[in-house]
């Protein structure tokens, strides 16, 4: 790990939540995930260490929290826009996802290698 990003290695989304982080393609320039996390599930903690794409194939409320298990964000409360879309992501240091939804979340991300994690 580059000393940019202070999190340890075995914090990575794929290696800590590997039931919800599938790799699809990686290489020295990005790595493609993944991710699904069903109705009712929380992610193990963890982190995404470079800045993503995230191509939102099905959306639903859900709850991020950090380390501490603070709420960082609760979209219950909050709009939803169509999916698909696409949203940029700042590399996230650790916390969880609770899909409080009733639908599967689906996003597939690129992450960019290079940028701020590294």
């Amino acid at each position: 790990m580059s000393e940019n990003w202070t999190w340890p290695a075995g914090l990575d989304a794929v290696i800590a939540a590997p039931n919800h982080h599938t790799v699809l393609l990686e290489n020295e320039h990005v790595r493609v995930l993944d991710t699904r996390i069903e109705p009712g599930e929380l992610t193990p903690l963890h982190t995404h260490r470079w800045p993503s794409v995230y191509y939102v194939v099905s959306w639903a409320d859900f709850i991020r929290r950090d380390g501490e298990g603070n709420v960082l964000v609760d979209t219950r409360q909050k709009p939803k826009g169509p999916v698909p879309k696409v949203i940029w992501s700042e590399p996230l240091p650790p916390h969880t996802l609770e899909n409080a939804g009733t639908v599967a979340i689906h996003v597939v991300s690129v992450e960019i290698k290079g940028g701020a994690g590294d």
